[in-house]
């Protein structure tokens, strides 16, 4: 598949939101993301909101689903979400009911790996329980601890050349990625690329970034969109 921009509004009030997003879609990300902290701000209103402002555009919800699984999925579609987020820590029943619901209501279904003891079997399970994406994922609080302890932050680029050989499925690297380090993606084979903090939002108060954020993205979006189809057979690192 081309390579996918999406970025993360991890913010928390649903009028920045949608600036920031008027902004991103200007400088060419393809996806929105009505990120978890959004969502607990605003609720099913952000996504509707932003569905209202931006009718034709994928949105991604970031509920994180743990339980409920069908009923969360359900109301995020009927939103306007096109895609959602269910964890591979969650029961095996709730991630099945997720697909059932991405199923029933047209919506595609991304597996979240973080916390996995196994990131690389976490992301096969996600896959074979019927998810869409795999979202590899190395959590906000668990880097921030272990930089804490003066030690070397993880990045989800440490592994995704595994997860991406160990799925058919496209996979999504999230977790305090630098500018270099989300360009790279797709030379790992992981084609959809996710902006978020520190790079869009401020990751201490979760507001938009300051200095040139458009250009920023702008330049981004570029040179991501440049590397064309991403698959394994062509992939550089994953032959």
């Amino acid at each position: 598949m081309n390579p996918i921009v999406q970025i993360s509004l991890d913010l928390t009030n649903i009028e920045e939101a949608l600036k920031t997003a008027k902004m991103a879609l200007r400088a060419g990300v393809d996806w929105l993301e009505a990120g978890t902290p959004l969502l607990l701000a605003e609720g099913l209103h952000g996504v509707r909101k932003l569905r209202e402002a931006f009718p034709d555009v994928p949105i991604v919800a970031d509920l994180k689903t743990m339980d409920g699984g069908y009923l969360e999925a359900e109301m995020m579609a009927k939103a306007g979400a096109t895609h959602v987020v269910v964890m591979a820590r969650a029961h095996e029943e709730t991630i099945k009911v997720v697909v059932k619901a991405g199923e029933d209501h047209g919506v595609k279904v991304m597996g979240d790996n973080l916390g996995c003891p196994d990131m690389v079997e976490g992301a096969k399970w996600l896959e074979q329980l019927g998810c869409d994406y795999i979202v590899h994922h190395i959590g906000y609080d668990e880097r921030r601890g272990i930089a804490a302890q003066g030690k070397r932050m993880p990045s989800p680029l440490d592994q995704l050349k595994e997860i991406v050989e160990a799925v058919n499925i496209p996979v999504q690297a999230v977790g305090g990625l630098s500018l270099e380090q989300a360009i790279q993606c797709p030379e790992y084979g992981a084609p959809l690329v996710v902006l978020g903090a520190p790079l869009t939002i401020d990751a201490d108060a979760f507001k938009t970034a300051d200095g040139d954020l458009e250009g920023s993205l702008r330049m981004i979006c570029e040179k991501i969109h440049s590397y064309g189809n991403i698959n394994k057979s062509n992939n550089p690192i994953i032959q």
